[in-house]
């Protein structure tokens, strides 16, 4: 079955940086687009990047320019390179795949920006 386990979170400073990680399992992972997204506490779970199967991302406008999505599919992983972190990025992260006839989650890596 489709699992997906995020890693890589913690406690950061503003301005601070961060890597996570998802890797993917139960599916051929290099043939599905991959994506992150974030729930920060009391809002609605918002999409923030996707990596195609070829490797070109796209972002939410709220993380252009400091967050980075890519992908390895020797290692089934795609990674979320965080950087200039800010408070209002405190959220919980999940990794995503649409896998017809649904959506796969997996459990989530906290992130909390903090001075």
């Amino acid at each position: 079955q489709v699992q997906l386990v995020e890693s890589g979170g913690g406690l950061v400073q503003p301005g601070g940086s961060l890597r996570l990680s998802c890797v993917g399992s139960g599916f051929a992972f290099s043939s599905y687009s991959m994506r992150w997204y974030r729930q920060a506490p009391g809002k609605q779970r918002e999409f923030i990047a996707r990596v195609s199967t070829g490797g070109n991302p796209n972002y939410a406008d709220s993380v252009k320019g400091r967050l980075s999505i890519s992908r390895d599919n020797a290692k089934n992983t795609v990674y979320l390179q965080m950087n200039s972190l800010k408070l209002e990025d405190t959220a919980v992260y999940y990794c995503n795949v649409y896998s017809y006839p649904r959506d796969y989650w997996g459990q989530g890596t906290q992130v909390t920006v903090s001075s």
